[in-house]
């Protein structure tokens, strides 16, 4: 008996309550998600750890909730699409029908008019038949009162031989009469025998008509209910665009409090550095492994973020951290020394002891050209970062920060997706590396070179020695 229970236990825990515990837990995620999306507090009484999983798994529940409404809105879709053919098809048998019904009521016309026509010429002729038969009567009653008279009184009257004449010709009349009588009655039996086929034709094409308004009339109900199916449809659809909408916007709203959490301060490890790429991808389509190598190809990931200061912001000229050195063209007057100034102050640094890349020497015919002044991992000169301030605002929630790991990450993608990296084929971030850096050659070589090694370890979590020597 214990056995037995215990079986029961089992297959219960198996089939039973397990799935229900996944619903009872799936349905406390969607809970915990909803209150976090409207929350403007994060993870209420959660640790920082535990906030940052649970953001995770709501982001990923919204995203499952979003790809399914896409599923759900192609299907809508199609269903919208069979609905609106089966209407136009049904539209069409209708007009179709009710050429077919008018041509009909036409045609009908016209038989009642050659019905009417026949009839006519029926009576026309049953009057000749009787002025015929008239006829013959009274050239047979001549033709018997000339048999009836003596032969006295035929020779009284005159030559025996006008006698026989004028009996030949009273036959003869009496014979033609006779065969236009035949004719009339041929003629009246044809003409009623028309008529009569005229009229079944007539009771033909008004069951026809009549069985073709039946047809106009179902295919109508029909367009009709396939219209409320299609209002109905339409509605599903639109209600399930809105449940998507909803469901990107927490999403949203998810990983923006996600990025919040994974943006570090200090100089990030690689997989600190990969998480924050991911999370940026998210807001700016931008493929995470290109981003990275971008950063990794500009500071080392945030290692090396410059190695001068602002000493003149008249002149731009600096000098080196490490030895005081100083150092020409550093940034450029007016350009990005007064952006600069108003960027480092407004985040509370201080203008001239926060870090900018040197000025790499180059010259053109002997003429010194370029400056220094790139600023954090993303290395963007202050009048460039000033482009995209509003942006990064919008996007971020906040003022960015050109040396906050998050921030430098998010203006770089919109940079580059501005450039064409969105299209996330080798040949346009390569264009869009050329680009961010001004000139083509081995810097977007390099850059690719990167990605690829980035982009195998996402795929692997493996990465060659080679790859390992390029980005370490």
């Amino acid at each position: 008996m214990k056995r037995y229970l215990l079986f029961l236990l089992v297959f219960c825990l198996a089939w039973f309550c397990l799935p229900a515990g996944r619903q009872v837990l799936a349905e406390d995620l969607g809970t915990q998600c909803a209150a976090i999306s409207e929350s403007t507090t994060g993870c209420p009484n959660v640790s920082a750890a535990d906030c940052k999983v649970l953001l995770q798994k709501c982001a990923d529940y919204y995203d499952q909730q979003s790809t399914q409404l896409a599923a759900d809105l192609t299907k809508t879709s199609a269903q919208k699409n069979t609905l609106q053919n089966a209407i136009s098809k049904l539209k069409k048998k209708i007009q179709g029908l009710e050429a077919d019904i008018s041509k009909g009521n036409i045609m009908v016309k016209d038989l009642n008019v050659q019905i009417s026509d026949t009839q006519l010429s029926i009576n026309k002729t049953a009057e000749q038949i009787e002025s015929s038969q008239n006829q013959v009567a009274t050239i047979l009653r001549s033709v018997y009162e000339e048999d009836q008279k003596p032969s006295f009184v035929i020779m009284l009257e005159g030559n025996l031989s006008d006698f026989f004449s004028n009996l030949a010709y009273l036959d003869g009349l009496n014979s033609k009469v006779s065969d236009l009588l035949d004719n009339t009655k041929n003629l009246k039996g044809y003409l009623e025998a028309q008529q009569v086929k005229m009229g079944d034709n007539v009771d033909q094409l008004q069951k026809t008509i009549a069985l073709q308004t039946l047809q106009k009339n179902e295919n109508a109900k029909n367009q009709q209910q396939q219209n409320q199916y299609l209002k109905l449809t339409e509605a599903q659809y639109q209600q399930q665009l809105a449940d998507k909408k909803v469901a990107e916007q927490k999403s949203a709203k998810i990983k923006a409090q996600l990025f919040q959490m994974v943006g570090v301060s200090k100089v990030p490890t690689f997989g600190e550095a990969l998480v924050v790429a991911q999370n940026v991808s998210s807001l700016v389509s931008i493929r995470p492994a290109f981003l990275l190598a971008i950063i990794s190809q500009e500071s080392a990931i945030g290692q090396n973020v410059g190695q001068c200061v602002l000493v003149d912001s008249a002149t731009g000229a600096g000098k080196k951290i490490s030895t005081g050195t100083a150092i020409a063209r550093v940034m450029k007057p007016g350009r990005d020394t007064a952006p600069f100034i108003q960027i480092t102050t407004a985040l509370g640094k201080d203008p001239y002891n926060t870090p900018v890349s040197c000025w790499i020497p180059a010259y053109v015919k002997g003429v010194p050209t370029g400056w220094g002044g790139a600023m954090g991992p993303a290395q963007f000169i202050a009048s460039t970062w000033n482009l995209f301030a509003d942006r990064l605002k919008a996007l971020l929630g906040q003022t960015a920060d050109p040396w906050a790991i998050r921030d430098s990450f998010t203006a770089s993608a919109l940079y580059l997706s501005d450039l064409g990296a969105s299209a996330q084929t080798a040949a346009a971030e390569s264009r869009a590396a050329a680009k961010y850096y001004g000139a083509a050659g081995a810097y977007n070589s390099m850059v690719m070179r990167r990605a690829t090694c980035i982009q195998t370890f996402i795929d692997s979590g493996t990465m060659s020695t080679d790859c390992q020597n390029l980005i370490f």
